[in-house]
């Protein structure tokens, strides 16, 4: 075999097995999409696509911290800027649902990009506090922008979501619509970690300085991380406000940030389930345990420390590498098993 050929079968494994790393998204969706066959509750229906609306943020947030390193603590004020940029289009101008799902996401993108073009110069903890005082500060402005932006007590969206002619805002419709962006954005996050461009953000996040040295702009690929993250969270507020009818500044004040850092810590910010499981099991724990709003937040912090000690990978890391460690055939067995076999000259 030539090197040229060594080269195109290295290549050919490494898509083979990066597809394969999307394979159980994509089932554990396809089931999710069998959902209402089993017809449930318009509450359930209801907590699944919030946490649907959530994943798709969070798979942006992806992208910033579990490829670049970057932890944001004002990722829901880029989800409410797609919001009110929804809500403002449609009272305003009368765009609907696919006309402003651009627009609301360019808008996010452009206020990620403002945010993260100050990342040049800091970073860390410091760069973690100025994302969090960019959230507070766009709450304070929502609040006092009067008439326009509805002040304390928000903005109503009027107008549904049509589909091919469908009415989209039945629950059941509108789950099934949440779902197939939540592949859509499971598609684009798994495209970009397999990407030149993705392992460009692994290489900034292993060893910055590195990084600088081997000529990569990490200036540069720091704000297009965050620009990434923005479009997600402009797409995620679409939704939002279109299922809600009804959005406040409260929604994405600095809690429902550090609430998205939750579940992308815990469900595993490097691994392409990570985000869909951490939506999951932070939507849907409290009812399960029929916590209170202030017990789940109490164990969403035991579950937070318990997976930074822990579980450094999040919890989907942290199975993934349990698993391998029971199905890794022992170093001994190995050995054992290559002596046993016939070598070539003997047969």
């Amino acid at each position: 075999m030539t090197a040229e050929q060594e080269l195109h079968a290295d290549r050919t494994n490494s898509t083979f097995k990066s597809l394969r790393s999307l394979l159980p998204v994509v089932v554990v969706l396809a089931l999710i999409a069998l959902v209402p066959l089993f017809s449930p509750s318009n509450r359930f229906l209801s907590l699944a696509i919030s946490a649907g609306i959530n994943v798709i943020a969070l798979y942006g947030l992806s992208v910033l911290f579990g490829q670049t390193g970057i932890l944001s603590m004002g990722h829901a004020a880029l989800v409410g800027v797609g919001a009110y940029a929804a809500a403002i289009l449609a009272r305003d101008f009368g765009i609907g649902f696919w006309l402003a799902l651009p627009v609301a996401a360019l808008a996010s993108a452009v206020f990620a990009a403002i945010v993260g073009i100050p990342s040049l110069r800091v970073g860390g903890h410091h760069f973690v506090i100025m994302t969090f005082a960019f959230g507070q500060l766009l709450t304070i402005v929502l609040t006092n922008g009067g008439d326009y932006t509805g002040a304390a007590t928000g903005l109503d969206l009027v107008g549904h979501v049509t589909l091919f002619g469908a009415d989209m805002g039945d629950l059941t419709r509108y789950y099934l619509m949440v779902v197939a962006f939540v592949a859509a954005a499971a598609v684009a996050s798994w495209a970009i970690i397999n990407s030149s461009y993705g392992r460009t953000l692994r290489a900034i996040r292993e060893n910055e300085k590195l990084a600088a040295s081997l000529g990569i702009n990490v200036g540069r690929h720091k704000i297009g991380a965050f620009v990434v993250s923005g479009i997600f969270a402009g797409i995620s507020g679409v939704l939002l406000a279109y299922f809600l009818g009804h959005i406040s500044p409260t929604q994405f004040s600095s809690f429902p940030s550090i609430y998205l850092a939750l579940m992308v810590m815990i469900g595993g910010a490097r691994l392409i389930e990570g985000p869909l499981a951490g939506g999951v099991l932070v939507a849907f724990l409290p009812e399960v345990l029929n916590l209170d709003p202030v017990q789940s937040r109490i164990v969403y912090g035991v579950c937070l420390i318990a997976v930074i000690m822990l579980l450094p990978d999040g919890l989907i890391g942290g199975i993934v590498r349990a698993l391998r460690g029971v199905f890794a055939a022992k170093p001994g067995q190995e050995t054992q098993e290559r002596d046993a076999r016939p070598s070539e000259a003997r047969r």
